[in-house]
């Protein structure tokens, strides 16, 4: 039997070792574009602790339906990955699993393809139970309609005497097989189903407190949790790896002038992220819907600064985002090497900041900035709070902007700014603007 992948029913006991690599460059994409994201896939699999052997950047016109690249092209890639030693070979596309097979039958070596290298990320970084729900549902889908490849070597062996029909053993095998994983997947589906209801009744109980939410959002190891620990001074666990966390963190940050926001830490973007995982990580990423505002960060010395941007627009609107309220922030700006880079950065997007979690440069504009921001969404308001409520005034001075603050004989009369979440809390005490000047003006 040849060496299966690592996404099977169960777990190959006999990981390969080193890895070979191959790039595909499709039409209309440059070179450079195909040995980024070969680079990109480097990284992943580093982060695997994959040694990679070698690797290749195959170029084509139109997908081969059999095996994307050319049958003649494929010999050549898959006696280069056995001359150097290689014990898989990763190609950075997604593979059907026809395609796989028609590899596996190439090479004697396991084929896997980028999204398989990704669920395998996740499902080392996974810690909450509901995070590793959320891929271990992945995982399944994932391998369910791979399953036939396991049992290939079984098919041409006919069934015993008695057997199901006299079907051969890699028949009746795979027949079990799917039956498990089918079970395993809904059996995922209720377990996940609870957690997310209990998700839900903990996002409820916080909504009930009208804190402004902020989500930050941003390409795999731009800085987000780094940025996070530096605005709050927290301890987010933060590795210099792709997916370092993949579990929502929120943390409350007190802005200048005494509002409080709540920060929302999420998981990584990439480009060409498994359809798998944005579906089983939708739940997760509902923090970021449910947000006032996004906070999206950037590698600003990164070359593909343009391309992760893009990226993570395009997850937001997978996730059912559109054009948002958004600051755009700018991180690692302490290794752009020259002023010409830090120039260039500021006339492309002169709206971003430039910010560094490490040194701490920009992040006093950040939070003035974060300032604003929850602001814009206030609504100016004048409320007479009765003595009797007192409970009433530090809630007000935690999630309103105070304007002016006067003791009169009614109360506490208040000229405010407060959140849409403000609202429905305040309503009872509003006063309307023609009845400002029929207030006594007397301080007690």
């Amino acid at each position: 039997m040849r060496k299966s992948s690592t996404i099977i029913v169960q777990e190959d006991e006999n990981r390969p070792q080193t890895a070979f690599l191959i790039g595909i460059q499709h039409q209309g994409d440059s070179a450079e574009k195909a040995q980024e994201l070969l680079d990109e896939l480097a990284e992943l699999v580093a982060t695997l602790e994959l040694p990679v052997v070698g690797s290749q950047v195959a170029k084509i016109r139109i997908p081969n339906p059999a095996l994307i690249v050319g049958s003649g092209r494929a010999d050549e890639l898959a006696q280069e990955a056995a001359a150097l030693g290689a014990e898989v070979i990763i190609i950075d596309d997604f593979l059907t699993p026809a395609q796989q097979r028609n590899w596996e039958k190439v090479t004697d070596l396991p084929v896997i393809d980028r999204q398989e290298v990704i669920l395998d990320i996740f499902a080392a970084r996974a810690h909450t139970s509901e995070a590793v729900l959320q891929v271990e549902l992945a995982k399944a889908v994932y391998a369910l309609p791979r399953l036939k490849r396991r049992w290939t070597h079984l098919s041409r062996q006919r069934g015993m005497a008695g057997g199901l029909g006299g079907r051969a053993e890699g028949e009746q095998q795979l027949e079990m097989d799917s039956r498990i994983v089918r079970n395993r997947i809904a059996k995922l589906k209720g377990q996940l189903a609870e957690v997310r209801q209990q998700r839900d009744v903990q996002r409820s109980k916080r909504l009930r407190k009208p804190v402004p939410v902020a989500a930050i959002v941003g390409y795999t190891n731009a800085g987000k949790s780094s940025l996070l620990n530096a605005l709050t001074q927290s301890s987010v666990l933060t590795e210099d790896k792709l997916f370092a966390t993949l579990d929502p963190t929120i943390r409350r940050l007190a802005l200048p002038g005494g509002l409080d926001l709540l920060l929302g830490d999420t998981v990584g973007f990439i480009r060409k992220l498994p359809h798998l995982l944005v579906e089983a990580f939708k739940a997760t990423l509902e923090e970021t819907r449910l947000a006032d505002f996004i906070i999206e960060v950037l590698d600003a010395s990164s070359d593909s600064l343009d391309e992760h941007h893009q990226t993570t627009l395009q997850v937001l609107q997978d996730i059912g985002i559109k054009n948002p309220p958004m600051i755009m922030v700018l991180n690692k700006c302490d290794l752009l090497s020259t002023p010409l880079q830090r120039q260039r950065l500021q006339r492309k997007y002169p709206e971003a900041l430039l910010v560094s979690a490490q040194t701490g440069e920009g992040l006093p504009e950040l939070l003035r900035e974060l300032s604003v921001q929850v602001s814009a969404g206030m609504e100016q308001l004048t409320v007479l709070i009765p003595h009797d409520r007192y409970d009433l005034i530090s809630t007000i001075r935690k999630n309103c902007a105070l304007d002016s603050e006067k003791f009169i004989a009614e109360g506490v009369l208040l000229q405010l700014r407060a959140p849409l979440s403000c609202l429905s809390l305040l309503s009872a005490f509003v006063i309307p603007a023609t009845a400002d000047s029929a207030l006594p003006s007397a301080m007690v």
